[in-house]
């Protein structure tokens, strides 16, 4: 059965990591230490007190002083790997640990998840065809050498990043290297980590570039893994839940996150809040468990960022639309449903269509599938309609030789609804105000992946309220816009009284309106 040897790099909280340290090692697991020799004395001081008596736990024999960037990260990490691998022949699996890291799932559980697959568990994409570096420098992390650290020395760094790149001073890369990129939670077999401490011992040029690279936490070892290690025996992901912020700050987990973090489809989890006694406590007893059963339901970033994606009241991360077209036409009417229920617009537009003449388009804007003719590729996807949305129209006005037409978006598409209002094309707005059951907003959930078959009962039990507010926000931005020609129909309501604001809507008489207000199962889920 896999035995692991944690290896955790920490510099601050000394009892929780050493409770972190007894809570891992009671089960028969083992831990080697690196602790910063930037941090009090005296906490170090209070770890060796408390730990130096545990047969499975080791220390670092070099402490390094740390800084974020550096190779220093990489040295302490290779302290510790040493000191793990000499301590603990019977260690089977070498895994990453920052002192914020928890447990989320049963030792159990996770010694017969490692015996499963014989691989490795670490990040490794290329490091020049992935887009894992999102932004600021790329090449010049490798080609140029850095002595000094961004955050601590910025004007020493970029001195002399400008004159490197200035007299043109770049180096190669060592020839038979391909440099790859990922996160530094990593979870290695034994045999992977002996081959990279020999590696380390006879590659000095290697070793030597190295030191000299920028962020080196996040080449170094997914580049030796990939050189030293067959690629099936890599699985290219990362075993530490963790997710990052619009900022790119790591998330941070409370006592209400532990179901989530129960489905979730990894071993741990960076990083827990020191404040989160409650949820430390639950997963430190999970840890030690028998027998302990896991749904694994793999929500937790979708449902992050629907939980966060639309920032405080003025949801900032609602579309922007920058590109600015010519009008649809001042002699053109637009004519917009805005429905949740996207069954029930298309029930409702069914209807127009079949008693009055008007065009009218499904979801053009939400859905990739909706029958669109051929306008010469600006119909092809959902990307190039938004962009190109004014053109689209136009188009779809001279294809359908009409001056109205009607089209339905999803409530939450509050920009385009305001942008099609600026046009000097006249707009109408009919909003569809329907009800909705806890049954209707779990399938809109799963729809939508913020949930799936397996979701515990009480994640879904915290996500109801996020979602039906969530409907309810996106309705009252509508009308808080005050936009003019904006009528409703309701499902509460009777034909009779949805009739007035269909006939206003449509520009039609009060039977035609009526008649289309009578449809059979309009509302029915």
């Amino acid at each position: 059965m896999a035995k692991i040897a944690f290896i955790l790099l920490c510099h601050k909280d000394p009892e929780a990591i050493i409770k972190q340290a007894e809570r891992l090692t009671a089960v028969g697991d083992y831990m080697a230490i690196h602790f910063d020799a930037r941090a009090k004395p005296a906490h170090y001081k209070m770890i060796r007190a408390a730990l130096d008596d545990n047969p499975n736990v080791a220390f670092a024999k070099k402490r390094i002083k740390c800084g974020w960037g550096e190779w220093s990260l990489v040295e302490a990490t290779l302290h510790a790997v040493e000191a793990a691998e000499q301590a603990f022949p019977r260690a089977t699996h070498f895994y990453m640990l920052s002192g914020d890291c928890m447990a989320i799932k049963s030792a159990e559980y996770a010694h017969e998840f490692l015996d499963s697959n014989d691989v490795d568990y670490i990040e490794s994409f290329d490091y020049f065809e992935s887009d894992w570096i999102k932004t600021g420098m790329k090449e010049e992390r490798l080609i140029y050498r850095h002595f000094f650290n961004e955050r601590t020395q910025k004007r020493r760094f970029y001195t002399a990043f400008n004159l490197q790149r200035r007299f043109n001073l770049t180096r190669e890369i060592p020839a038979d290297i391909q440099v790859m990129i990922g996160s530094q939670w990593w979870c290695l077999r034994r045999r992977t980590i002996e081959w990279i401490l020999d590696f380390t011992r006879t590659r000095k040029d290697v070793m030597k570039f190295f030191r000299t690279t920028w962020i080196p936490d996040e080449t170094f070892f997914q580049t030796l893994v990939r050189h030293l290690v067959p690629e099936h025996e890599i699985k290219s992901r990362t075993l530490t839940f963790l997710m990052f912020s619009d900022y790119g700050m790591p998330v941070t987990f409370y006592n209400d996150h532990y179901d989530l973090l129960l489905s979730q489809d990894f071993l741990f989890a960076r990083k827990i809040s020191p404040e989160a006694h409650e949820l430390k406590r639950r997963l430190g007893e999970l840890y030690a468990a028998r027998h302990a059963e896991f749904d694994i339901s793999n929500e937790g970033a979708g449902l992050f960022k629907f939980l966060t994606g639309r920032g405080r009241i003025g949801r900032r991360f609602a579309t922007r639309f920058w590109e600015t077209e010519a009008s649809l036409g001042r002699e053109r009417e637009l004519m917009i449903v805005a429905c949740k229920k996207w069954h029930v617009a298309k029930r409702l537009l069914g209807r127009i269509k079949q008693t009055t003449n008007i065009p009218a388009i499904d979801y053009l804007f939400n859905e990739e599938d909706t029958p669109l003719p051929d306008l010469g590729g600006i119909q092809s996807t959902l990307g190039k309609r938004t962009r190109h949305r004014r053109a689209l129209m136009r188009m779809l006005f001279d294809y359908y030789e009409t001056n109205r037409l009607i089209i339905c978006l999803d409530p939450s598409a509050i920009d385009l609804i305001q942008d099609f209002y600026a046009d000097r094309s006249k707009t109408r707005l009919l909003e569809i105000d329907c009800n909705f059951t806890e049954d209707y907003l779990i399938g809109h959930a799963m729809r939508v992946g913020l949930a799936g078959e397996r979701t515990p009962k009480e994640t879904l039990d915290r996500l109801l309220p996020t979602i039906r507010y969530d409907v309810v926000f996106e309705s009252d931005r509508i009308r808080d816009a005050n936009l003019p020609n904006h009528t409703r129909i309701h499902e509460r309501a009777s034909p009779e009284q949805n009739t007035p604001a269909l006939a206003e809507f449509l520009s039609v008489p009060a039977e035609t309106a009526r008649e289309i207000a009578s449809t059979d199962y309009l509302f029915a889920d």
